[in-house]
């Protein structure tokens, strides 16, 4: 069932109370994997009819910019068996241990995955993944002043997972020319020299 913290009809934080409200009634599920589920999720809408969408569950995910001491970002070239290709991605996992806090599990991805760690990590936003579909929320954070931490990567396709400091000068070409796809990789970056920039 959706929540108050994923939706499920309330007003979220600086909302419009005015919005017309739908109202959920119950999931069922059809699938459960190892990290998601599929359910078919049941809703009532403003005008009393009741319908049925198809809702991933996950859990929620962690991402984190790392920026070097020279202003570049820390990026991963990992493999993506869902779209069949290698991408360059900010350093992000899943929110797969219970009662761990967003703040330490990016800590955590960030020590697993590149082998550092950060003096100073900023929270930049919480997104809404693919919200057509599926009720993932991303935590983003910004990682500065970093120190070198034993790599201890989990999972086949970290394994296999290459490392790239990126300039942050060369970062928008990237995106132009294709070679930069993953959206939260966009955003965070953009949210992380914004910040920068507002730094004395």
């Amino acid at each position: 069932m959706a929540s108050a913290e994923s939706g499920g009809g309330a007003v979220p934080p600086g909302g419009d109370a005015t919005l017309p409200t739908f109202r959920p009634t119950g999931d069922e599920v059809l699938h459960r994997g190892w990290m998601i589920t599929l359910d078919r999720a049941g809703f009532i809408d403003p005008a009393g009819v009741a319908f049925d969408r198809d809702v991933v569950r996950h859990p929620g995910a962690v991402a984190v910019v790392a920026v070097t001491h020279d202003d570049a970002v820390v990026l991963v070239r990992q493999y993506r068996p869902a779209i069949d290709e290698w991408i360059l991605e900010i350093p992000a996992g899943t929110c797969d241990v219970a009662g761990e806090p967003p703040e330490e599990a990016a800590r955590r991805e960030l020590a697993e995955e590149v082998g550092v760690a950060a003096e100073r990590l900023e929270p930049l936003t919480r997104c809404a993944n693919s919200p057509g579909f599926c009720d993932q929320r991303t935590w983003v954070y910004l990682a500065t002043e970093l120190i070198a931490v034993p790599v201890d990567r989990q999972g086949i396709e970290e394994g296999y997972m290459r490392i790239e400091h990126i300039p942050l000068s060369r970062f928008d070409a990237m995106v132009d020319d294709g070679s930069i796809i993953d959206s939260t990789t966009i955003l965070g970056v953009g949210l992380a020299r914004r910040r920068l920039a507002s730094r004395p």
